[in-house]
This record gives structure tokens, sequence and C-alpha cells, in this order.
């Protein structure tokens, strides 16, 4: 237990000190989520933006700069954390491939990523829900840092599939933008007059945004989206993982087993031993006389 321990606090600190050194995901984290923030809530107009919530079917109509603010927080998470687990993946894969070729355990590998991941994403998470609550107070904050959260796993255990497999450092950061970009903007009512189509149950973070904007804006529940987002999560770290065990193994020799030689003669196979001779005499032997 102690040498598990021991392997996945080592993995573990140094995939923290690999986020820590990527300064300018630290810069987009304390400088482009609070003025994203900020400049939505300055420049959108406030006026009444009513739209229907498929999750709890209640129709709501929030200001639509507060509006804005939700969407953009979750477009502003989802691109970080993505970001982040792209560059550490893209960056340190070689030096991943190299230590599991040399026996250390992948899963230990796997878990010190998804342990850096969730503190990552947790900080980020909080970071964005103080920020939209210095313009005006959420109705369910914990709820909606609790859907920030999820959206910004859920990208990056993406972000890790994309550096495991695009050669190139621009394709994946290009396939990251892209993505958070249509996927927020589709659902935001003041960008899309399809925001209330079928077709958005389909997207990455449509769970997220549900169960964000029923925290922003109303009591009701917002249970369901945050399964439903919990869905998103579990199938793209599945294909991260996935992913990552392919392009990495063990290149030492299997361990063998201690040569044991097998028992051969009378008594092999489980055969009945044949019985010793007696040390007794027989009946012939007692009569015969020495010449």
């Amino acid at each position: 237990m102690r040498r598990h321990w021991s392997l996945f606090s080592t993995a573990s600190r140094y995939a923290l000190i690999g986020h820590t050194r990527n300064r300018f995901a630290m810069l987009l984290v304390v400088v482009y989520i609070p003025v994203w923030i900020a400049l939505a809530y300055v420049t959108i107009p406030d006026r009444p933006a009513p739209f229907r919530l498929r999750a709890t079917g209640e129709v709501l109509s929030p200001p639509g700069n507060h509006l804005t603010q939700i969407t953009g927080a979750l477009n502003a998470v989802t691109l970080i954390a993505g970001f982040m687990m792209f560059a550490a993946t893209f960056t340190g894969g070689a030096f991943d491939r190299r230590l599991a070729m040399a026996g250390y355990p992948r899963y230990h590998l796997v878990l010190a990523k998804l342990s850096a991941l969730t503190l990552v994403c947790a900080a980020i998470a909080g970071y964005a829900t103080v920020a939209v609550g210095f313009s005006w107070p959420p109705r369910q904050p914990i709820v909606l840092a609790a859907a920030l959260f999820c959206a910004a796993l859920t990208y990056g255990a993406l972000g890790v599939v994309f550096g495991s497999v695009l050669r190139r450092e621009v394709e994946g950061m290009f396939a990251i933008l892209m993505i958070s970009i249509l996927d927020v903007a589709l659902q935001n009512p003041l960008s899309s007059s399809g925001s209330d189509s079928a077709v958005v149950r389909f997207l990455p973070t449509y769970g997220a945004v549900q169960a964000g904007m029923s925290a922003a804006f109303s009591d009701a529940s917002a249970v369901q989206g945050l399964v439903i987002q919990c869905l998103w999560l579990v199938a793209a770290a599945s294909a991260g993982f996935l992913v990552f065990r392919r392009r990495t193994g063990n290149a030492l020799p299997p361990e063998r087993r201690p040569w044991v030689p097998a028992p051969h003669g009378p008594g092999a196979a489980g055969d009945t031993p044949a019985p010793l001779p007696s040390a007794e005499p027989g009946p012939s032997a007692q009569h015969v006389r020495p010449t």
C-alpha cells in the first residue's frame, strides 16, 4: 500500500508542477475569466431575455447581461481547462511513454492526471463563481460552481484525448477553441434562436448549461442537468484513459515464475506409489537351512 501511495503522490506532484509552469494558462485564469465576465455585464443590454429551460420546463426571463455572464463563464472555464490538459498531455506525452515503458504503472499515471485535473478545475470553477457573484448574487451559487466544475472536467478530459491523438499543437488548440465556442454559443438564447432545439441536447456542455442557468436564475433543482453532464464526463474520461493506454506500454519483459521441476517416476501425475518391499523374511526364507 505504501508503494502505491508513493507512486501516485510522485506522479501527482509532477503533474501539478507541469500545470503551474504553464504561465500563460495561469494568466488566463487570473485575467481572462473576470475580464470576460465584467465585459459581458457592461456591454450587453440588461433588458429581459425570456427563454424556456428544457431541464425544468419553466420559462425564465433573466437580464441579458446576466445570461451572457453565465454562458461566458462556462465558455471560459471549458477553454482554460481544455487548453491546460491538452498542453500538459501534448508536451509530456513522450515523458509519460518513457515512464510506462520503464515499468511505471499506467494506472498511477492516469489517476495522478485526473487528480491534478480535479484540483485545477475546482479552483477555476470557484474563481469563476466568485467573479459572477461580484455583479449579482446567483440563486444557488454552490450548484452553479458544480456546473462549472463538471463542464471544466469534461473539456479537460477532451484535452487529454486531443493531446494524445493530434500530432500538432495548433490542431489541438483550434479543436478545443472551436468546439467550446460552438457548444456554448448554440445554447445561448441571445446568440442562437435554436437554443431550445432538441439538437443541443447532444452538445458536450448541455447538462452544465441547464444546471448553471437553473442555479443562477431559479430555485428549481438542477440535479438532472448535473447527471447529464456527469455522463458526458464519464464518456470523455473513458476515452482519455483508452487513448492513453493505447499510446503507452510496458517494454519490460514479463516476470517469470520460478522454475520447479515436475515430478516423474512411478508416483508422477497422481499415480499411486508402489509399495516398498518388506524388511521381514518371507515364509520360504524361514525353512532354508544354511549349508
